[in-house]
């Protein structure tokens, strides 16, 4: 029993990764590689297929039950959850154009510093003076890795850092705005509204921004049908991510999940070196180093301190 269990876990976290560095890697493929310079039409994809699978996972194959929101307040609170998760993935994804994955998830490392940084803002809770301490490395090692990487960017790392900053926001938002027992949704329920929110919201941006987005898309895939296949399974694996997310901290615990993590950015800056051959250098690995080894350390005083 004990063995079958383990071997399900392993299934678990295996897809988490795969999911997980898959996406990551196919928006790096269509946003820079193929030329799909369309961030926020490619969000909206995104969001739109987790709004379509949230509600068959829960409405229909019972996954979690369905959890309702149960006043205007509630419901503005999400939708404000919402507009800066749309803001994270949408600046992820454009740091994606101008940035190699490896560059990217080491800037993305340091999403534990904005979390400190925006807690400490927004309702003054302190942390132990070692918490703070092992921070240092986290943002030393991005310092040294923008210095030696070979194909820094200002703009996508300036972008890259607002994603960042955006996604620890919405951590200590969620926790803020969900923070009473009849309010508290589980993080499957909480996509299903938040999904078709973030659609609400990525309409109209993209219609305006990305002029004839619709157009230009069909029109590749008149010359080319493999790119509505692309966003396709793009879009499905973009749920599934959240989806092996929920089941991973189910059936193991969110302390497993963050040190999983931690482990997955360092896999894929590995995996996404040996597909796209960007160059890296000695510096910018060793800063890469230093900032997973801080978010490590980040990790054990915060379970300490608890």
């Amino acid at each position: 029993m004990k063995s079958s269990s383990r071997l399900f876990t392993i299934g678990l976290v295996s897809a988490w990764y795969s999911s997980n560095i898959g996406v990551l890697l196919l928006n790096k493929y269509l946003l820079s590689n193929y030329g799909f310079k369309y961030p926020i039409f490619l969000t909206m994809c995104h969001m739109t297929a987790c709004s379509l699978f949230s509600y068959v996972a829960i409405a229909w194959l019972k996954m979690v039950p369905m959890q309702t929101i149960r006043s205007r307040l509630q419901f503005l609170k999400i939708a404000a959850l919402s507009l800066v998760f749309c803001v994270s993935v949408v600046f992820g994804n454009v740091s994606l154009r101008y940035l190699p994955v490896s560059f990217n998830q080491a800037v993305g490392a340091t999403t534990p510093f904005f979390t400190a940084v925006f807690a400490y803002i927004m309702t003054f809770k302190r942390e132990a003076w070692l918490t703070y301490l092992t921070l240092v490395p986290v943002v030393t090692g991005v310092v040294i890795a923008s210095g030696g990487e070979p194909s820094f960017h200002l703009f996508g790392f300036i972008v890259c850092i607002a994603a960042t900053a955006a996604r620890a926001l919405k951590s200590v938002l969620q926790g803020i705005l969900l923070s009473s027992e009849g309010e508290k949704l589980n993080s499957m329920n909480l996509l299903l509204y938040m999904a078709p929110i973030a659609v609400v919201f990525l309409l109209p941006a993209t219609l305006i921004m990305e002029e004839n987005v619709v157009g230009i898309t069909l029109a590749l895939a008149r010359d080319d049908v493999k790119i509505i296949w692309y966003l396709l399974f793009n879009s499905a694996l973009a749920y599934f991510v959240n989806l092996t997310n929920f089941l991973v901290t189910k059936h193991t615990s969110a302390l497993t999940l963050q040190v999983l993590g931690n482990a997955k950015g360092a896999v894929a800056v590995v995996v996404s070196i040996l597909i796209f051959r960007n160059p890296v250098s000695v510096t910018g690995m060793m800063g890469y180093s230093l900032t997973v080894l801080g978010v490590v350390l980040y990790s054990e005083a915060k379970k300490r301190s608890k």
